[in-house]
């Protein structure tokens, strides 16, 4: 079963245990390799739906504990 953390200030990390991610348009998303995906949050990132990082250089900000 898939366990998803959402961090603050940072991405979703989703564990790949189980986890298909599916386009708009019903095309699968392949995973990358390893046993967690880091979903963008910010909506900077180059790798979307993927996290590259760029949270931190556009200084994102969210305390998941606020809903």
């Amino acid at each position: 079963m898939a366990e998803i953390t959402i961090n603050a200030n940072g991405p979703i990390l989703i564990s790949t245990e189980g986890l298909t991610l599916k386009a708009n348009d019903g095309s699968t998303i392949p995973n990358p390799k390893g046993s967690m995906v880091a979903l963008c949050r910010c909506g900077q990132s180059d790798m979307k739906p993927f996290c590259d990082g760029s949270h931190k250089a556009c200084g994102f900000e969210h305390d998941p504990s606020t809903a």
